[in-house]
């Protein structure tokens, strides 16, 4: 749950600009010739819809319907925000729908009905069914709510869940056997307190009951008091959860519980309330946005307490993307008819034996934590993840095929382990672990081009999202005057290097600087005056510590950005020539592509130091560098010294570092090839590698690449990224997006956690 700031205007540019929504439909066929379209429609399209007719069965091999979920709501119980009704519910259907294609690529289309009436309801849901592999209601209120999914999970033979209603139920339910593990308590001992009564909170108490919750030794509350046998004013859900008690309100109910559940509304627990909980409680406040009780009050009032909220920034957050897109990854893939108790229950021991597992360095590195082990502050896996798609989808599957619900079996679990991560692409999870792991430590980052929209937008961007302390350098009226215009708010301090109450500075940084290049074209004055330039003033503000990294170049071209960074912090120890690396965001993962920006021609010495350089980077983002070094040639096809000074560059990086995987010279489609390389050139050290790095033979070559990837490719790229300088300067490319900015920003602030580390 995000529940940092979050500009108005910046979330409606969101979803208008562009393409209007955040969901569209791509065909997956070819489309391009007479043939393909005759093939997709009439005549072709006539032999699939035969043999379906013959086979109803085959409506899986040949249509879309098994990888389809209908994200069906009617508006009555959206977020937070009540009955807004079905038109402004449909930003949260398309946002579920995103949810569901990035974290376990099943397509989805979002369908928002104006019924209330819950026969009508589940009459329309029906008849979709020949569409859909799977239905997911979302944001439908109680008590409706209970009924449409009962009547639909009967009368469907495909899965129906109500995430609303179950989503937390099982997330929250691996943190709680977690939990009482970690306390050595059982379930069917323990006192357990359920503050609030709607579709959730019966959902969760239902499913700790299936795992042995004791009826007697709960207590739930409305907003009216403890549901218990005085209350008149109960529906039939309500009445399920009837106690003999004569306790009535939160306070009472607290005293000696064990585990507090909490589904309503922020700030009802207080500490004294906490304190008179039994030894070892657990508390789980889940209400969105804000919690019953604040996680550090929490903590403050019981040391001995383990703590879970809906939030990111607390540990233990319960987060229903643990869930619903594994669950229906799995019941898709055997063709479940329904999503049954079984199913849910082995989510949640899969999710719960995943938190006691060792924690990959990727996921601790993307949370900037290297101490999540199984234990109070580690119940539940983090949403980043990736094993949660190789984890809990197969353990539903099983559940779902031992039930007798599955109509497709799976026999192979191996490979089906192995489609499963093929089917992730691995671009927007590298830029989310990206972003996790710069909010772990944010940094101090100077914005030497603040007087630019896109600049301020992209810094109050990253402060709102707690990945950097943005500092402004620049005209104060006039940046105050772009904010004020486009209705950006962020505080941060502005600094005019140009005004008179900074002579003094720029005296210390000229100083500083002249005794740097005082032997390489600079006098003193010079020193002092260049001070007045941002990009001079902002190196300088990272190489004495007043700030941790700086970015640039937006406006401005890229030689004279970079410069000042190298005179004023200069090259890391042993490094002889700066690089510049690129990031291309692939589904099947980064790919890395050097030097892109600064070295015109470098010679096979310098070659083989980019590519050193470059896969210590590429090793800063968790990721094993596989290097391929091109060139026009294949592994000496060519004689000339181009391609012989690559093959020299190779040697002299293999020699320097004889645990790198790294080959060439290589023409770049062999580096991608896998079948043709193992055929003609058996004995190269990428045979059967993934090659995600690639070093071009000059800039050339490099620029060409990268432009071609972007703008004809449509690939999204971060970069220009400066590597070998001992402090982070970060050029952006000219004419940036906010996003992009956004993205260089995180890596800077990775490159300072990095090299602040190593000082």
């Amino acid at each position: 749950m995000n529940t940092k700031k979050i500009n108005r205007q910046d979330a409606l540019d969101y979803h208008e600009q562009g393409r209007p929504g955040k969901i569209k439909v791509v065909p997956t066929k070819n489309t391009k010739t007479q043939r393909d379209l005759s093939l997709a429609y009439s005549p072709g399209v006539a032999e699939p819809c035969l043999a379906i007719k013959d086979n109803p069965e085959d409506v899986y091999r040949y249509t879309a319907k098994g990888n389809l979920v209908a994200v069906i709501s009617n508006g009555t119980a959206v977020l937070g925000l009540g009955d807004i009704g079905p038109e402004a519910g449909k930003p949260v259907m398309e946002g579920k729908g995103v949810l569901f294609k990035i974290f376990a690529d099943i397509d989805v289309f979002d369908i928002e009905l104006n019924v209330k009436d819950p026969e009508a309801f589940i009459q329309v849901v029906k008849a979709l069914e020949p569409t859909f592999g799977g239905i997911n209601l979302e944001d439908i209120k109680a008590p409706e709510c209970f009924e449409i999914e009962k009547r639909l999970k009967a009368e469907l033979n495909i899965p129906v869940m109500h995430d609303d209603q179950h989503g937390t139920a099982i997330i929250s339910a691996a943190a709680l056997l977690n939990a009482l593990e970690l306390v050595g308590k059982k379930i069917d001992e323990v006192k357990f307190v359920v503050n609030g009564a709607g579709a959730a909170a019966i959902s969760c108490t239902q499913l700790y009951m299936a795992f042995g919750a004791k009826q007697e030794n709960i207590l739930m509350l409305d907003s009216k008091g403890v549901i218990n046998h005085q209350r008149t004013d109960l529906d039939e859900m309500k009445k399920l959860f009837m106690n003999t008690t004569t306790i009535n309100t939160l306070e009472e109910a607290m005293k000696g519980c064990d585990v507090f559940i909490g589904l309503s509304k922020g700030g009802v627990l207080n500490q004294a309330m906490i304190r008179s909980m039994a030894d070892n409680p657990i508390v789980f406040a889940m209400a969105n946005p804000d919690p019953e009780i604040d996680y550090n009050e929490a903590i403050a009032a019981r040391p001995d307490i383990i703590m879970a909220t809906g939030r990111s920034d607390y540990p233990n957050q319960v987060n229903n993307v643990l869930g619903f897109p594994f669950i229906f990854r799995g019941a898709l893939d055997v063709r479940a008819t329904q999503i049954n108790e079984a199913m849910k229950m082995a989510a949640v021991k899969a999710l719960a034996q995943l938190a006691k597992e060792q924690v990959p360095d990727k996921v601790s590195l993307a949370y900037r934590d290297k101490n999540l082990t199984f234990g109070p502050t580690y119940i539940i896996p983090k949403p980043l993840d990736p094993r949660l798609l190789t984890v809990v989808a197969p353990a539903v599957a099983k559940a779902a095929i031992e039930s007798g619900v599955a109509k497709a079996p799976i026999t192979d679990w191996e490979q089906y382990s192995n489609n499963l991560s093929a089917r992730l692409g691995l671009d927007n999870y590298f830029v989310r672990t990206m972003n996790a792991r710069a909010r772990k430590a944010p940094k101090k980052v100077v914005f030497a081009e603040a007087d630019n929209v896109k600049v301020l937008k992209a810094a109050q961007i990253v402060k709102d999202e707690g990945i950097a302390f943005p500092i402004l350098l620049g005209n104060e009226n006039k940046i105050k005057q772009i904010m004020e215009d486009n209705k950006i708010e962020l505080d941060a301090p502005i600094i005019d290097p140009r005004t008179e109450e900074l002579l003094a500075k720029r005296i210390e940084y000229g100083t500083l600087f002249f005794e740097k290049r005082n032997r390489r074209g600079f006098n003193f004055y010079e020193a002092k005056k260049i001070m007045r330039e941002r990009n001079y003033f902002g190196a300088m503000m990272v190489e004495t510590g007043e700030a941790d990294a700086v970015i640039s170049g937006l406006t401005r071209n890229y030689v004279d950005t970079i410069r000042p960074g190298i005179q004023a912090i200069g090259m890391e120890e042993g490094i002889k020539k700066v690089a510049g690396m690129y990031v291309i965001l692939r589904p099947q993962g980064p790919l890395f592509l050097a030097d892109a920006t600064v070295n015109i021609n470098p010679t096979a010495e310098e070659l083989a130091d980019i590519a050193l350089l470059t896969a210590e980077a590429v090793e800063h983002f968790s990721i094993e560098p596989k290097i391929a070094m091109l060139s026009y040639s294949n592994f000496g096809s060519s004689q000339t010294d181009e391609a012989i000074k690559v093959r020299k560059a190779v040697a002299i990086a293999k020699e320097k570092n004889p645990k790198l995987i790294i080959d060439g010279e290589m023409q770049a489609s062999m580096a991608f090839n896998k079948e043709l390389l193992e055929e003609n050139y058996p004995f190269s050290s990428l045979v059967n590698q993934d090659v995600n790095t690639l070093i071009f033979p000059n800039l050339a070559a490099a620029n060409i690449s990268y432009n071609l990837l972007m703008e004809v490719g449509g690939f999204e790229l971060i970069g220009p990224i400066l590597i070998g300088l001992k402090k982070p300067v970060h050029i952006l490319q000219l004419g940036s997006s906010v996003r992009q900015i956004c993205n260089m920003v995180s890596v800077a602030v990775i490159d300072a956690q990095i090299k602040c580390n190593n000082n």
